[in-house]
């Protein structure tokens, strides 16, 4: 078994380093070619394989063990927003107007983490680790360009974790959550046809902006009548754009949205019921309307017999007392997009510190995470390594 604090003295400094180079020099998705180029070099230092599945940006490594077992994944996405940092600290983004507001500094280091430590005892092994430095989660894109590229169908794995920061989880604890645990996003976009004219005479008009307005409020009852009170959805418009002068009724609305749900059923009845009430409100109102609904990812759902896996790697290191159950959040991540095609189990790692005032939220512009939590995750992931190649050696019939 792995030991914390022996951990600490040998890697943490290490690890913090190559988390705040990070910081200080973010790139937006597709464009992380800097922190490509410094992944590569540092897998290449612990003699870590790369494997080319044809990207510009993002890595694939691959550490061979001492018998040819299972593989397993470890998934860290790679880039950055642009977003201006307001921090005032040492390793403050040196890139204007692009920062690590969303802590994926933090995921990438705490990966490469478990690289040094796994590395440092690959004749232990009894299977291969595979390290899965993702780009452009932000746009919901990198994800489903490695799976095309043949992550998981040309270059296999077994078993995949991933991890996600939590700037309301203190440092010190990991939050581990059977079931759902970030939710299935979905975009819509809508367009309101009616017809316009001098905003004096409406009544010689068919008023989409009238109309419009009353589709967002009717789209709302969805969730509070269509959707159990003990299941969770979100129905979000994000932009409403119409118009070109106070006096006059624009004839064209355009609406965009985000939809969110967790159970696989809501989700399927989400896209029904939305454009049901889109065109009976359009119908009452005597315009037209159009719904483009488009299934972007599905939610991040842990298995309960993963989830059991996962409960003990990080017990043996953190103890009973350093792991809590969290609240979902409704918020989306695109490694479920992996755990299409493998099981997966995703968890978060908390690096929230009150005293440091890092507790922000992410793609906050004062976003930080206290990085003594990274040798943490590091540790723990690797437990989950040695734990997930047992677990597949065991059930060899096929793992759930």
């Amino acid at each position: 078994m792995l030991n914390l604090d022996e951990m600490k003295k040998l890697y943490e400094e290490e690890v913090i380093d190559f988390r705040r180079d990070l910081h200080m020099h973010p790139e937006l998705s597709f464009k992380e070619y800097r922190t490509t180029e410094k992944i590569k070099d540092k897998l290449v230092s612990l003699g870590i394989e790369i494997i080319d599945i044809g990207l510009e940006t993002g890595v694939v490594g691959l550490l061979k063990g001492k018998e040819d077992g299972p593989t397993i994944a470890l998934r860290g996405d790679i880039d950055a927003l642009p977003i201006q940092e307001l921090n005032d600290v040492p390793y403050k983004s040196k890139i204007d107007g692009v920062m690590h507001a969303c802590g994926h500094d933090i995921h990438t280091a705490t990966v490469m983490g478990a690289a040094i430590i796994l590395s440092s005892i690959k004749d232990e092994l009894r299977g291969n680790v595979m390290f899965v430095f993702q780009p452009a989660e932000e746009i919901n894109k990198g994800a489903k360009l490695m799976v095309e590229k043949g992550l998981f169908t040309e270059v296999k794995a077994d078993l995949i974790f991933g991890l996600h920061n939590n700037p309301e989880i203190p440092w010190g604890k990991i939050a581990i959550k059977k079931g759902g645990l970030m939710a299935a996003v979905d975009t819509i976009r809508m367009r309101v046809k009616g017809k316009g004219g001098h905003g004096a005479i409406p009544n010689a008009t068919r008023d989409p902006i009238v109309a419009a307005s009353a589709m967002i409020m009717n789209l709302q009852t969805i969730v509070s009548r269509n959707v159990s009170p003990l299941d969770s959805a979100v129905i979000s418009i994000g932009t409403f754009n119409s118009g070109t002068a106070n006096n006059v009724i624009s004839e064209l609305v355009e609406m965009t949205g985000t939809v969110r749900s967790f159970l696989p059923e809501t989700r399927q009845m989400l896209p029904k019921r939305i454009k049901e009430v889109l065109d009976y409100t359009a119908k009452a109102y005597m315009v037209d309307v159009e719904l483009d609904y488009i299934f972007d990812l599905p939610a991040v759902f842990n298995s309960e017999e993963l989830t059991k896996l996962a409960y003990d790697a990080t017990k043996e290191i953190v103890g009973e007392e350093g792991i809590i159950d969290p609240i979902p959040s409704m918020g989306g991540e695109d490694f479920s997009i992996f755990t299409e095609k493998i099981p997966g189990f995703f968890f978060w790692l908390g690096v929230g510190n009150k005293e440091k005032d890092m507790t922000y939220v992410w793609h906050s512009p004062k976003f930080d995470g206290d990085d003594r939590a990274l040798i943490i995750g590091s540790t723990v992931m690797s437990n989950m390594v040695l734990k997930g190649i047992d677990y597949v050696i065991q059930n060899k019939n096929g793992v759930k």
